[in-house]
């Protein structure tokens, strides 16, 4: 069995977190993640707490397992959302967009765990100086928001910059992932788009097709400008997005043109003007099936590898 001190730090059985993901990362995908094995997330993305309340108490119905709420920290409910998680002793917070070390006594009043995700070394170090428990560092070959260093570049400086446990994510989507995220120094892994591609994400279909039939240089980087780059699959949104970048469009222009293609794309199944988040780790997913074969494939794989790198040494 493959178990890292993350499993007992979460209470897990795999080293697998399922990504929080605005407009995709519900209840039904959270616990259907946790009841497999690994960590089921709550995406809080922009949503008022109301909706995150309804998701958790959702997700505590579907599963008694461990699962977690994703908090972006920049979101105008962030402070009522804090407030729902403390409320509904949700045991694990992962953070993105900021320091959640407003929020860290809240959080540990209810001996929640905090992993915020960095894409940094200097943020790493930060975070760990803010008492958190443990953090994903995440490279840029991942889909949405994403930092500049890829995650074979960023995982082993964060890993040596650190002592607490680091997640691996960005292009993991199978066992030999897995095992490169801990040969790079990791402890678990953080998956988003393999997940989007299974059978419990309530997502249109139309985006899951979308991922199953992108090839290696099938996504594209917009939004540089804003100073929030997004990785998404290419189509007319980015066509048109990328055109109006290099005709000099102002950061409110871009930022006008790419709000609410998200939703668009996830929840109206709209996948030619609606942004399709993905990472470049789509080419390699093949088909969608439920999670708990996606899960139990990937530590099966994982294990057949660290078998045949054992036999290659011993050899």
């Amino acid at each position: 069995m493959i178990k890292t001190e993350i499993c007992d730090i979460l209470g897990i059985k795999y080293p697998i977190i399922q990504g929080g993901m605005a407009w995709v990362s519900d209840a039904e995908l959270a616990a259907a993640v946790s009841e497999a094995g690994g960590l089921g997330i709550i995406a809080a993305g922009n949503a008022p707490a109301d909706w995150v309340e309804q998701e958790i108490i959702k997700a505590k119905k579907l599963t008694n397992k461990p699962f977690g709420v994703n908090i972006m920290l920049l979101s105008p409910y962030v402070d009522d959302v804090v407030d729902v998680v403390v409320k509904h002793n949700v045991r694990v917070i992962t953070t993105g967009a900021g320091s959640p070390g407003k929020y860290m006594d809240k959080f540990k009043s209810i001996d929640a765990k905090v992993i915020p995700v960095v894409a940094s070394v200097a943020l790493a170090k930060r975070m760990e100086s803010a008492g958190v428990d443990a953090v994903i560092a995440e490279g840029m070959e991942s889909g949405g928001h994403i930092g500049e260093l890829t995650t074979m570049a960023l995982v082993p400086q964060v890993v040596d910059a650190v002592k607490i446990p680091v997640i691996a994510a960005g292009g993991i989507a199978d066992g030999r992932g897995l095992v490169a995220a801990f040969a790079l120094g990791a402890k678990g892994v953080q998956m988003g788009t393999r997940f989007v591609a299974s059978e419990e994400c309530t997502i249109a279909q139309a985006y899951k097709e979308a991922i199953v039939k992108a090839k290696d240089r099938d996504t594209v980087v917009t939004g540089r400008p804003t100073g929030h780059p997004v990785r998404i699959l290419k189509n007319k949104l980015a066509r048109e997005f990328l055109k109006l970048e290099n005709s000099g469009a102002t950061v409110e222009e871009l930022e006008k043109f790419g709000e609410g293609r998200l939703r668009l794309a996830a929840r109206e199944g709209d996948v030619v003007n609606g942004s399709v988040m993905a990472g470049q780790i789509s080419g390699l997913i093949k088909d969608i099936k439920p999670v708990k074969d996606i899960i139990e494939g990937i530590v099966k794989e994982a294990n057949e590898v660290l078998k045949n790198i054992s036999g290659f040494f011993e050899g």
